[in-house]
């Protein structure tokens, strides 16, 4: 007999995860307070009937929640979602109202989620409740790793008033400056490049919604979820990540080093006004000061560390899906640099980053083994490395990028290919064909 949810331990695995991120939502709430601005749940209270500021990325996270209903429950909750957003764009229009940071579409898909969960609560019971509430959460998730993003930035910024920059540019002599050079080619391909870019940067998470909703494309028909999936190395990433910001602060080449990201406002703070036109010089690195505004979200670049984790998870799709998911990867490698957001160690730790967190996640379902423990361990070891030399070697790196240069790509290269090496043996051997009998001779 099937256990009930109160009993099953996956259900209260479930259950202490979010009381877990509740604390941690709560504790955001009250440290960005502190500073005079609202946190992750009033800001998402808020999309309840303000219009929101990611409309597309709570349509993406209405799909995913979708991904525990049938087809024609689906259909029911689309048209519902765009009939709400209907009726508020109409009311907005009537009361004059115009949408100037934010999306004018995207409260119907939160009504959407939330009635999910009411109807979950009051007429579900059993494992089919469970279900439901885990295809809410799975959405409500997504949402609030953006606000939880959004917090972590603020934070970053009011705590950490100096800035690291100088010693990753110096670093990043020993790559070849890449942010500069990707800076003028970004520039010189025109506007239409810039916004093909700009679009792949801003729409990571609803890239990997389209992959995650691949991956549990069966789970309405099998009534549970895969063991391991997208949607939880992505939101380990974002998790985990902004903490280290913390210890290394780093703004990016277009804010220490250029006018800021929009092209004025930020000369006042700026070391030099460099990028991409004019290599940094090589100097003796030191902490600089920034504003109290500007996120110090460079080291690494999760943005990459996001990308890398879409094409990981896209490599079993569907031929297109491939190509879509080997595209994000190449185009956000090329709008972080070529925008002046990051250096080219941040990408370098971003991978690495990235995949050791896929392994971590992939032995943590499977069961540890010796493979997956070497692997962890060696990835956090070239991790640590990494922003260790960045900011204790950056100059010997500088004078030697011959040597140093490709050193970082070997130690990056290592991780990539022993996670290669460890996941082809993890995958499950197809069992050999039985062997046909031959032709029976007859006796003579």
């Amino acid at each position: 007999m099937a256990l009930s949810a109160g009993r099953d331990p996956r259900a209260r695995l479930w259950a202490v995860a979010g009381a877990a991120t509740l604390g941690f939502l709560i504790a955001l709430e009250i440290a960005a307070r502190r500073y005079g601005l609202p946190g992750p749940i009033t800001n998402q209270a808020k999309e309840v009937i303000f219009a929101p500021k990611s409309g597309p990325l709570l349509y993406a996270s209405m799909a995913l929640m979708m991904v525990v209903l049938t087809w024609r429950q689906r259909f029911v909750a689309a048209a519902v979602a765009i009939g709400v957003d209907v009726v508020f764009a109409l009311v907005r229009w009537a009361a004059g109202a115009r949408v100037t940071d934010g999306h004018s579409f995207g409260n119907g898909a939160l009504w959407v989620i939330l009635g999910c969960a009411v109807l979950a609560l009051t007429r579900r019971t059993g494992r089919e409740r469970v279900l439901l509430l885990k295809g809410v959460g799975l959405g409500l998730l997504l949402v609030a790793g953006r606000k939880t993003g959004d917090a972590w930035l603020l934070i970053t910024s009011k705590t950490r008033p100096a800035v690291l920059d100088q010693y990753v540019a110096t670093a990043d002599h020993a790559l070849g400056d890449p942010s500069w050079l990707a800076g003028r080619i970004v520039r010189a391909a025109g506007p239409v490049g810039a916004h093909v870019l700009d679009w792949v940067y801003v729409q990571l998470a609803v890239a990997a919604v389209v992959v995650a909703l691949y991956q549990l494309r069966n789970v309405a028909v099998d009534r549970r979820f895969p063991r391991h999936h997208l949607v939880r190395t992505f939101l380990v990433i974002g998790l985990v990540g902004p903490g280290i910001y913390m210890i290394y602060p780093v703004v990016g080449p277009v804010f220490a080093y250029g006018t800021g990201a929009f092209g004025t406002g930020g000369e006042q703070w700026a070391v030099a006004n460099l990028w991409p036109d004019t290599l940094p010089p090589l100097v003796t690195p030191h902490p600089v000061m920034y504003d109290g505004i500007t996120p110090r979200n460079c080291m690494p670049s999760l943005h990459t560390a996001w990308a890398t984790a879409i094409f990981i998870h896209s490599r079993k799709g569907p031929r297109i899906l491939r190509y879509a998911g080997t595209f994000w990867l190449v185009a956000t490698l090329g709008a972080t640099l070529g925008f002046g957001y990051h250096y080219g160690i941040d990408l370098l730790a971003g991978v690495v980053f990235a995949v050791t967190i896929e392994a971590a996640l992939r032995s943590l379902d499977r069961g540890w083994d010796r493979a997956g423990i070497q692997l962890v361990a060696h990835g956090t070891a070239v991790f640590a490395a990494l922003l260790s030399a960045a900011r204790f070697l950056p100059v010997l790196m500088a004078q030697h990028p011959w040597v140093s240069g490709p050193l970082l790509i070997l130690a990056t290269a290592s991780v990539v290919h022993g996670y290669v090496r460890t996941a082809r043996r993890w995958e499950p051997k197809a069992a050999a064909p039985a062997q046909q009998p031959g032709p029976q001779l007859e006796p003579a």
